[in-house]
């Protein structure tokens, strides 16, 4: 499992952004930009946070194409004032809003502790 405030599993380090000087990991294996309809600060990409997940039985259901199991890269975006969850297939280059993932979230500081506790939810290698 990678995260985002360590580096990516392939040895990429992580990254400060520059707008809130949080970590951020580099995603080299994912050619699919954030959907455009979603900006972060001065009209960039949303400030995220990105691990490698493996969820237990059951996967995780999206809204786009239902349940995806497996591996899988969970991704959790901060962009004005709201917090959405997506996942992908392991680099591919989709993204799915996980669904029941997208929440107001007042203060963009605790992104790190959404992200933490969507990791714990999700990450159930053994079960």
């Amino acid at each position: 499992m990678t995260d985002a405030t360590t580096g990516g599993a392939d040895g990429t380090p992580a990254t400060g952004n520059p707008t809130t000087g949080q970590p951020t990991t580099a995603e080299p294996n994912s050619t699919a930009p954030a959907p455009a309809a979603e900006t972060g600060p001065a009209g960039g990409a949303p400030d995220s946070r990105t691990t490698d997940v493996v969820p237990g039985p059951g996967g995780v259901m999206t809204d786009e194409v239902g349940v995806v199991t497996g591996e899988l890269t969970l991704r959790t975006e901060y962009d004005a004032g709201q917090v959405t969850l997506r996942v992908q297939y392991k680099d591919a280059d989709e993204w799915y809003v996980v669904t029941g993932g997208r929440a107001t979230l007042a203060d963009p500081a605790a992104l790190d502790a959404v992200h933490a506790i969507a990791v714990a939810l999700i990450d159930r290698p053994e079960g």
